[in-house]
């Protein structure tokens, strides 16, 4: 298991929040339980299996979205 910090551009509306969590939590591999959309600091916190998905294949799936992904962190755990 990794675990993830994506830094995301501003996020304006608590339906930003929303759709990223919905679409962080539909990916085969993202432990669901574990998604934490920080609204303030406009950022997405999660686990997932680096097996199963890698850190891009999120990163697209929120930039598809529209939303805008900074920067990512993945450390072992």
């Amino acid at each position: 298991m990794h675990k993830a910090t994506i830094q995301l551009g501003t996020l304006t509306c608590p339906s930003c929040l929303q759709k990223i969590d919905n679409a962080v939590k539909s990916l085969e591999g993202v432990d669901k339980e574990s998604v934490n959309v920080l609204f303030n600091s406009s950022k997405v916190k999660f686990n997932f299996d680096a097996e199963k998905l890698s850190i891009e294949k999120i990163e697209n799936a929120i930039i598809a979205l529209g939303y805008e992904v900074k920067k990512s962190q993945v450390r072992k755990i």
